[in-house]
Parts: structure tokens; C-alpha cells; sequence
């Protein structure tokens, strides 16, 4: 049987843990914490990485951090997943979402100007398999109407823009490190500032809104309550199997890139005679292998699709059913049809991914394939 995700372990998570525990402070911001926040800002050019317990936790402090509030409104694509909109909903936002572009779910950059209004305040985008959106358009509508950009780059690390890597263009950013992810924590995220002015604040609201890292940097004399902020440092039990994934991330990352090569040359051919759609990577953006997916000609095709490799006990699965027709949202949702989000949900199949796979199996059985 070949399940969808496998977590990969390099061999040193239990012993970097054990080291944390005999440090004497597992509680969180300690030496494991320190050094994966130093390697993010050295390698990737963040002015400030904070861990997180979830990339979720990591969106909400990006929430607080944009100061919004009740009635606020905030763009967001309609493919993804909850927490890139919960994390505003919980502060009182109106979400208005948008669409996809037509060949690929990343928000379609050329349609967010339309749904500016005097009430928006960010704009949230999201690349998705490690792709990323137009950021140059982005930012600079966000520019000429004075609003955030905040990255939700959940499965986009390693993954760049024009050479400037993804979550250190907006304003402040949002990474996983889900065990679906490509380094890996269990559960676990990490905030990145790339403004000033929200370095200060970040710390705090991740500090449950006091200025103890400030006291325990010797900065301060006593620390006590100055701002709004909940528990969303991880503990260093957490940060110290982060570690061991950083220190092993460029052979993860090349094993990974090498199972997408397999996947795309030996799927195309296929692809093109069953009407399947690989895929697409933009030649100014870079692909860090996240996942492999495809767009089928429907969703009746997908279905058959995904009976087929699971009677040769293969399991791919598809993705987000679009927000904006959600239970929980669909009544608060403006009514616009969103019809590329919707024909992702319908029609996108995510293939397996991960460290151990053996892509040329799997190859093999999805081209007996013929729908």
C-alpha cells in the first residue's frame, strides 16, 4: 500500500528532543528555538521568525498584527484551506473571497482590485503547492490602496519568486511545518515579519501579549501584561525535532524535487491523451516539490481516477471544497460564483508525496489508466 503522505524522519529527532529535555527548559524559546529562528532569517531574509504551534496560530498573530477588527474587510482566495480565513473571522473580519486563475487554484491577482473597497484592509495570499501568485501585481495594488499583504505559505517553503523567496515579500507571513509538509514538526509553524513594524509587537502577542523576551533579554527590569497576544510559542520539544528536519532540508528537498521530475516526464504523454492537465510552473517562480497534482477534464474522471490507484493500493486524494460555498460561510458570501475555484474542487488530484516513494511504481500504474 502507498498512502498519500509518509512522514520523513532523518534519525536525529529523538536525540536533539532528549538534549532539550536535559537543557532544562522545554517550555519553549530556548536554544532549539533560537536556532531555528536564526536559520530562517539568515537563509530566507526575514527581519523576524517566530516558531509557532501551527501555521493557524501563525495566521492568527498575523491577524493581530494587522490590527483587525469588526467590519474590517479582508481578500482571500476561496481554494484553500479554513485557517487562512478563520484567522481573520475570529477577529471580526468579512472575508470577501476570490477566485483562481483558470489553469492553476493560486488567487487570480488580476481580479482583487475589483473587490477593494473603503473597508478592506489586507490581502491574503495563498501559494498554493509551493507556487507562488503574482506578487509583483499584489503588491503594488496594495501599495496604491494602502493595504497588507500577508503571505500564507504554508506548503511554499524553499520555494522563491524571482529569486526572492516566498513569505519574505508581504509584510509578514505564515509557514507550516504539518507533518504533510516538507520539513516537519508533527504539528508547528512559524511567523515571518518582513516589516519593521511589526517586529516589536509580533514578540509579544507571541509572548501571551507580555514583554518577557524583552526581561529575559536583560532589556527590561520586570515584565508584565502590555498587549493583547495568547500562547503561540511551541515548546522546545517541538523546535528540537524542527532542528533535526532544518540541518537534513536540502536533501529532503532534492529527494522530493527529483519524485516531481519522475512524476512530470513520465506522466505528460499520458496526461495530454487522457485530457488531464499537469501542474503548471511559471518560469519566474521556482517548484519546491510540495506536491505533484493534476487537473482532470471532470469530475466523473477524477472519481474513476481515484478508484483505479486504489485498487492497486495507491491513495491520492483531492483538495479544498471552496470556501465560499462552505456551510459555515455560504449564507455570508456575497454570491458572486466562483467557478475556477469550484472546478478545483471538482477536478484537482493530488498524487502521493514523500521522502521514501517510489515514483516509477506509481507511474506505471496510473498510465494503465485510460478515462
Amino acid at each position: 500500500m502507498i498512502p498519500f503522505n509518509k512522514p520523513y524522519l532523518t534519525g536525529k529527532e529523538t536525540q536533539y528532543i532528549e538534549e532539550a529535555v536535559k537543557l532544562g527548559k522545554i517550555s519553549g524559546n530556548g536554544d532549539f528555538t533560537k536556532r531555528c529562528q536564526s536559520y530562517f532569517e539568515s537563509t530566507f531574509g526575514f527581519k523576524k521568525a517566530l516558531l509557532t504551534t501551527s501555521c493557524t496560530d501563525a495566521l492568527e498573530m498575523c491577524a493581530m498584527l494587522a490590527n483587525i477588527e469588526q467590519g474590517d474587510e479582508v481578500i482571500i482566495p476561496s481554494f484553500t484551506f479554513v485557517s487562512t480565513a478563520l484567522a481573520f473571522i475570529r477577529q471580526g473580519a468579512i472575508v470577501t473571497f476570490a477566485d483562481s486563475y483558470s489553469d492553476n487554484p493560486n488567487i487570480d491577482a488580476t481580479k482583487i482590485e475589483a473587490l477593494i473597497t473603503s473597508k478592506t484592509k489586507a490581502i491574503v495570499v495563498v501559494h498554493y503547492a509551493g507556487v507562488s501568485c503574482d506578487m509583483d501585481t499584489i503588491m503594488d495594488i496594495a501599495m496604491r490602496h494602502n493595504l497588507l499583504v500577508i503571505e500564507d505559505a504554508a506548503q511554499a517553503i524553499c520555494s522563491k519568486y524571482k529569486g526572492k523567496a516566498l513569505g519574505s515579500i508581504g509584510h509578514m507571513a505564515a509557514f507550516s511545518f504539518h507533518e504533510t509538509k516538507n520539513i516537519i514538526s508533527g504539528e508547528g509553524g512559524l511567523l515571518a515579519i518582513n516589516d519593521e513594524h511589526f517586529v516589536n509587537r509580533a514578540e509579544i502577542i507571541w509572548e501571551k501579549g507580555t514583554n518577557r523576551a524583552e526581561f529575559f533579554r536583560g532589556e527590561v527590569n520586570k515584565y508584565g501584561w502590555v498587549d493583547t497576544g495568547s500562547s503561540f510559542l511551541p515548546s522546545e520539544i517541538i523546535s528540537a525535532f524542527l532542528w533535526a528536519q532544518i540541518e537534513n532540508i536540502n536533501d529532503i528537498q532534492n529527494k522530493r524535487l527529483a519524485h516531481w521530475e519522475y512524476y512530470h516526464k513520465g506522466l505528460n504523454d499520458w496526461a495530454k491523451n487522457n485530457q488531464i492537465k499537469i501542474m503548471p510552473i511559471p518560469e519566474t517562480e521556482t517548484n519546491n516539490a510540495h506536491m505533484f497534482y493534476l487537473i482532470c477534464k471532470s469530475e466523473e474522471q477524477r472519481k474513476a481516477l481515484i478508484t483505479h490507484l486504489k485498487d492497486r493500493e495507491i491513495y491520492a486524494v483531492f483538495h479544498y471544497l471552496s470556501l465560499h460555498a462552505s456551510d459555515y460561510y455560504k449564507e455570508k458570501h456575497d454570491g458572486r460564483v466562483l467557478p475556477n475555484s469550484d472546478k478545483f474542487t471538482n477536478q484537482l488530484l493530488r498524487l502521493p508525496m514523500f521522502y521514501e516513494l517510489n515514483p516509477e511504481h506509481i507511474v506505471k500504474n496510473v498510465i494503465t489508466f485510460n478515462g
